[in-house]
């Protein structure tokens, strides 16, 4: 029977490990952490709706009940044409016949991010943005920032939708809370158009809705810095901000730089429509770590994971 190794415990790889399972096919799954975190779900987590905990699912759990193996310790190197893999605690994973790469994507890093909290990072920030909003709404005011970035080697990499919905979502919070007039509310992003991939009908009805809810909107410049009490722009502006989430656009892993795949201008796998690596038999790239094919709209999501697991298995 053919062994494989799926590299990563998000969307992909576990869908990825799941599929090939009902292949019957034997399969080892490596995950940086012990749970797999449904990271759609987090926009619900700052405002209390539900828990980190609520959106973990633990990998052992789902290992027992599809039949694969899982080991739970990072990936620090990975030699693709000898199919051998390295890991943190200094095992060596070799004498696989196929690898499926499923390791997510890195974010773009800017100036001053230890001031900033994203729900699209570690979990725990989605955490610590309910804890910091509830002790502004314990002050009875403040300033509120919320935005995301973007890489302009590959519009794929962009997490847009998600800070929109938190944005609306903490509107409707703090207007429960009877102190939404007390707190400014402000949209940020360095692109003249964010969410134009939705089209130019669903920019009028955004700024539309942002007149109607009184949320502010800063877009078009260059962020530079994020600082402790807000957001400085290329064109020198600055948005003034008591708590800032954040979503950065995301760049390839580090660990595929010295991978030997071949790599697209972002850092991304280049794979062809089958998600298989010419040149690399037998080696796969899903999920957030494979350039995404396709039209200029296209953007990186859990359902396009889903379908790239099942069309690898």
């Amino acid at each position: 029977m053919s062994r494989v190794l799926v590299l990563g415990g998000g969307f992909a790889g576990v869908e990825a490990a799941i599929y090939l399972r009902k292949q019957k096919i034997e399969v080892t799954l490596v995950s940086d952490r012990d749970y797999f975190y449904i990271y759609p779900t987090s926009i619900w987590i700052p405002t209390g709706e539900t828990t980190k905990e609520d959106i973990s699912v633990p990998l052992d759990k789902l290992a027992m009940k599809h039949g694969f193996q899982l080991i739970v310790d990072p990936v620090t190197k990975l030699d693709a044409k000898s199919k051998r893999v390295t890991l943190e605690n200094g095992r060596v994973l070799e004498g696989y016949a196929y690898i499926v790469v499923a390791l997510g994507q890195d974010k773009i890093q800017h100036k001053g991010m230890e001031h900033t909290l994203s729900i699209c990072g570690k979990p725990e920030e989605a955490t610590a943005l309910y804890e910091k909003l509830d002790a502004l709404i314990l002050k009875d005011h403040g300033k509120i920032a919320m935005g995301f970035g973007g890489n302009p080697k590959d519009s794929s990499a962009v997490r847009g939708g998600p800070a929109f919905e938190l944005l609306f979502n903490v509107h409707n919070y703090l207007k429960k809370k009877g102190v939404r007039d007390n707190f400014e509310l402000t949209f940020f992003a360095p692109m003249p158009k964010p969410g134009q991939k939705m089209g130019e009908k669903a920019l009028v009805m955004m700024d539309s809705m942002f007149e109607k809810l009184n949320i502010h909107k800063k877009v078009g410049s260059k962020i530079t810095a994020f600082v402790k009490d807000g957001i400085e722009f290329e064109d020198k502006s600055k948005i003034a901000s008591d708590l800032t989430m954040f979503i950065s656009a995301g760049t390839g892993h580090g660990i595929l730089r010295e991978s030997g795949l071949p790599l697209s201008d972002a850092g991304f796998i280049v794979t062809n429509e089958y998600n298989e690596i010419e040149g690399f038999e037998g080696i796969y790239a899903v999920g957030d770590s494979a350039s995404l094919l396709g039209p200029e709209w296209r953007a990186k999501q859990g359902h396009v994971a889903e379908v790239m697991a099942k069309n690898v298995a």
